[in-house]
């Protein structure tokens, strides 16, 4: 490439210190987490248990399938639980293609982005193409789509980020984690990469920016508004002595 032309391109691209961009799904990408809370209360509401859609929020989000499948045996003492599963599923589903959206101005931040970037969730890639996938930001990764089902741990392990910076043939210690879950937080913090927190602005749950630094974010985004601010950070952050 000309030099003129490598000048031209590197200030165009402002956050170039970053090697990849990583962004969870649920939460941040795409305004699913209300979904499945209250889908889920509902099923197990159907199997006797007194849960409030808030309560399955904040007990459940961010956590695996087989995470949640475990929480809900352990704690409830639900033995036969693969039709609990299977009508949650089966609701939720349903629900995304009746209701999903994108989060607000998020399609904007991913379009406008000219650094690689994929997705890495702990929902399986049958969720994922269920959800993220009747949306046009789907075409805007894909086919760079991971879920925690390529790796032996989900998050909060890092074998998920890890996988993603070997997928892209990148440094880990060059890339950017993007998150509203303390566990993707810790993940990527495991991974050693550079971690923005998300906060959804209507998250009901308190303190979301505190939880999210307590786990070890180097930034945290209220909203996908703040979310170029933060990354700017993170490429000034790479662009640092010792980073």
């Amino acid at each position: 490439m000309p030099l003129q032309t490598a000048a031209i391109v590197a200030e165009r691209d402002p956050l170039q210190n970053i090697a990849l961009i990583i962004f969870d799904c649920d939460g941040v990408l795409i305004d699913s987490e209300p979904i499945a809370s209250s889908t889920l209360a509902e099923s197990l509401r159907g199997a006797g248990v007194d849960i409030s859609a808030s309560e399955s929020h904040v007990k459940f989000t961010g956590n695996s399938v087989s995470t949640i499948r475990r929480m809900i045996e352990d704690d409830y003492g639900i033995t036969d639980i693969e039709p609990l599963m299977s009508s949650w599923h089966e609701t939720l589903f349903r629900t995304f293609g009746e209701r999903l959206t994108a989060m607000p101005g998020i399609l904007q931040v991913v379009s406008d982005l000219q650094r690689p970037k994929c997705v890495a969730s702990n929902s399986s890639m049958r969720r994922l193409e269920l959800s993220l996938g009747h949306l046009e930001l789907w075409d805007h990764f894909k086919p760079a789509i991971f879920s925690a089902e390529a790796v032996a741990r989900p998050k909060p392990a890092p074998d998920l980020m890890l996988h993603c910076a070997q997928e892209f043939k990148v440094d880990p210690s060059l890339c950017v984690m993007i998150d509203d879950s303390p566990h993707g937080v810790e993940a990527a913090v495991a991974a050693g990469m550079i971690a923005i927190g998300f906060v959804d602005p209507a998250d009901p749950r308190p303190e979301r920016a505190k939880v999210l630094r307590a786990a070890g974010a180097d930034a945290v985004a209220e909203g996908a508004g703040e979310l170029l601010a933060a990354l700017n950070a993170a490429n000034a952050l790479l662009a640092s002595p010792g980073s």
